[in-house]
């Protein structure tokens, strides 16, 4: 590799490393777009030494403390407000790094934007437009374990107090190669740095050879075969009872590696070339990063932010012709396209968030294949808010939906569960951002290995898993994370290459047709979650990872929106709320658990049955309330959970479905009315069933302009959901 030629002789020659003190610390960081160039691949990152960096760690037990045991699986989810954390940044002296200064806060977007501030100085010279900075900008990588800043939840195994959760440097010398036409650019505010490195690139490269891998000792797993297909049965009950719709579990490898980081990067990047690749070395700690990642969590460029969630996995094959037959296995295969929906949808809540009202859409749909395996993958963009900034959509989107699951912060709180340790740097990210334009590019921390140094020995730690859906097969489970972790376990020396099944194939992109085309028109009306206005819809989250897909749905069709949350304790009454806010239409929304967990969400199911609220539409969660307060059963459904599914719903045209031919919806439930228990109902009327006509997928009340359905209309599955939501708002 290039690049390996370059770092060789830069640090031969005192302008990277330990010899390159006068410039910056010994730290080093290098981001590689391994494979072909594509929308994926487009530029490599060599960093020079940088002089600052900032550093977050594990608060000590006296201010973040282990949450008591519990089990979110079992819908014990703890909601609390998150802690605060210690930011520090740091200085080089020349010999060693120096505290310059620190801030205390709940926010990791804060914090980084406090000590991350945007640097006076610009690169020297001219810098091709092709190339992302025009002047110091930060790299570096988070830990997972920041997810005490990004949910509202307390770990119960915590990471050990002092852990590295966050190391970023302010890069003012570096050398980037632009893929498209194979240039080298180099970058600096430092004249001297510029103009030795400049020289030195222009004599010729020696001939490099990477070093060797070294067999190590096979490592240990954090669980056996056995163990880890008892979780998947364990998800498998808790998505039963409806407590959650896909988790990512993760089983580790670890123990002492016979080679040095570097020599695992150099390999990892040979054998299994990845658009998101890069190489962390941090030598007070004595702490490394080497990552083969293929999934991009977030970009950001003139004022959009575009996400790239992996979800969906089959192997490549011995021969072109198995390999296309997995492929096409994979794309018709209803567990891994579900799987994939299921992130989709997250993501696009997400994006949301931080997006302007009905400006989040899918972009495209793909295969990508890696040395090991191939992936569906999708890109998902949305249009930066205007108050919306670098730092907030780092904080918003982390960690990535991929490696978590849905809902998310119950997911988050039962993977620790399950773990029972914490993640670390695995899943969580690598990237930089520039704070004076807001450009920024963040990896997904997967196919990684994280390296720490023991007196004089090394050792590694790798960890694969994959997301488990109620159709998820335990032994599959088993095998796929060991697919994803073979690339890594050779690297680290823990695998004879002898035992390679099929020779290293490069990356290969075949694009699909999108599933559904989502409106992203233009709207004027806007998304309240402080600041409420008067007349608008009122939308009840209840902690589901959707919401926001309903908000920006409603604003698309004109409609302001106030979010209230369904599950807080402090938030008003529903009587209060209608009273306050005179909305023009409710929407209880969907979320974990059952509806008793949301006592303001049953509230106003009662209400609106008495004629005592403006129309009102439940969403799964919102219309199982509804059925609940009719004095309707719940119960798990008969034949089984179905999440992220799109399935036929067969209807009257009453209702919602007024104007309606034949529809399928994406379904996200574990629990069900049926529609046996609403026969003769004096006040509720069935509009749609599934196609077994045993479940209610709609209804409404003939007394009041009360609606439920059982299915989500703003999922990207449910083309026809906006009509659904057009109809109820006409009310």
């Amino acid at each position: 590799m290039l690049f390996e030629a370059i770092r060789h002789r830069l640090i031969e020659q005192g302008f990277l490393g330990e010899k390159a003190s006068r410039y910056g610390g010994p730290d080093e960081v290098m981001l590689v777009s391994a494979g072909p160039t594509s929308h994926l691949s487009q530029f490599s990152l060599l960093c020079g030494p940088a002089s600052r960096r900032v550093i977050i760690r594990q608060p000590s037990r006296d201010v973040v403390g282990a949450e008591r045991e519990h089990s979110p699986l079992s819908g014990e989810t703890e909601l609390i407000n998150c802690a605060p954390f210690l930011f520090e940044r740091e200085t080089w002296d020349g010999t060693k790094w120096q505290l310059d200064t620190s801030t205390t806060t709940t926010s990791l977007a804060d914090g980084l934007r406090q000590l991350c501030a945007k640097s006076d100085s610009d690169f020297l010279g001219t810098i091709p437009e092709s190339v992302p900075f025009v002047g110091p900008f930060w790299t570096g990588a988070l830990s997972y374990d920041l997810v005490q800043l990004t949910q509202p939840i307390r770990l119960q195994h915590l990471p050990p107090e002092g852990e590295l959760l966050c190391v970023l440097w302010e890069i003012h010398n570096c050398i980037v190669r632009e893929k498209g036409t194979d240039s080298l650019v180099v970058l600096s505010t430092d004249t001297g740095w510029e103009e030795k490195v400049r020289l030195s690139l222009d004599n010729e490269l020696q001939e490099y050879t990477s070093p060797t891998v070294h067999l190590s000792q096979k490592p240990t797993s954090t669980c056996t075969d056995k163990e880890h297909e008892e979780i998947v049965r364990r998800v498998h009950s808790a998505i039963v009872d409806g407590q959650l719709y896909q988790l990512n579990f993760g089983r580790t490898w670890e123990g002492e590696i016979q080679s040095k980081p570097w020599t695992v990067f150099s390999h990892s990047i040979a054998s299994n070339p990845a658009p998101y690749s890069g190489f962390v070395h941090m030598k007070d700690d004595g702490f490394s990063l080497v990552s083969a990642s293929p999934e991009s969590l977030l970009t950001t460029k003139d004022g959009i932010i575009t996400t790239a969630p992996i979800k969906g996995t089959a192997p490549r094959g011995a021969s072109a012709a198995e390999e296309s037959l997995l492929r096409e296995d994979m794309i018709s295969d209803r567990k891994e396209r579900a799987e994939h929906r299921m992130l989709v949808d997250l993501m696009r809540n997400d994006v949301g968030r931080i997006s302007k009202p009905n400006q989040v859409w899918v972009d495209r749909f793909d295969v990508e294949a890696y040395a090991e395996v191939q992936h569906l993958v999708s890109r998902i963009k949305g249009k930066l808010d205007d108050h919306v900034d670098v730092f907030d959509c780092i904080e918003n989107v982390f960690p990535g939906g991929s490696i978590t699951g849905c809902p998310r912060t119950v997911v988050c709180a039962a993977i620790n569960e399950l773990e029972r340790r914490p993640r670390s740097f695995w899943t969580g990210s690598m990237g930089w951002f520039d704070p004076s334009t807001g450009c920024s590019s963040w990896n997904i921390l997967i196919r990684t290995a994280e390296l720490r140094k023991r007196g004089d020995r090394w050792y590694s730690r790798v960890t694969a898993g994959g997301g488990i859906t109620i159709e998820s097969n335990p032994k599959s489970e088993v095998a796929e994370a060991k697919w994803k972790a073979n690339a890594l376990l050779r690297s680290c020396g823990w695998l004879d290459e002898a035992v390679l099944s099929n020779p290293v194939k490069s990356l290969a992109i075949y694009p699909l047709p999108l599933e559904s085309n989502q409106s992203n028109n233009i709207s004027r009306a806007a998304i309240h979650t402080h600041a409420f206005e008067k007349n608008a819809v009122l939308l009840i989250d209840n902690l589901d990872s959707f919401t926001y897909n309903i908000a920006h749905s409603i604003c698309g069709l004109g409609h302001h929106v106030n979010i209230v949350s369904g599950r807080s304790k402090t938030e008003a009454s529903a009587q209060e709320l209608i009273d306050e806010l005179q909305p023009s239409h409710i929407i209880l929304g969907p979320g974990p658990g059952w509806p008793q967990d949301s006592q303001l969400t049953m509230d106003f199911a009662s209400l609106s049955l008495q004629g005592q609220t403006p129309p009102l539409l439940g969403i799964c969660l919102g219309h199982q309330a509804i059925g609940l307060a009719s004095g309707v059963e719940l119960v798990p459904s008969p034949i089984g959970p179905v999440h992220g599914t799109p399935v036929k719903c067969i209807h009257d045209r009453s209702g919602l479905f007024h104007g309606m031919n034949d529809v399928s919806m994406t379904r996200y439930n574990s629990l069900t009315l049926l529609t046996a228990d609403l026969v003769g109902h004096p006040t509720i009327v069935v509009d749609a069933t599934d196609d077994t006509k045993s479940l209610v997928l709609g209804l409404h009340s003939n007394q009041t302009p009360v609606f439920g359905v059982q299915f989500h209309p703003e999922s990207v599955g449910s083309p026809s959901g906006i009509e659904i939501l057009s109809n109820f708002l006409e009310y």
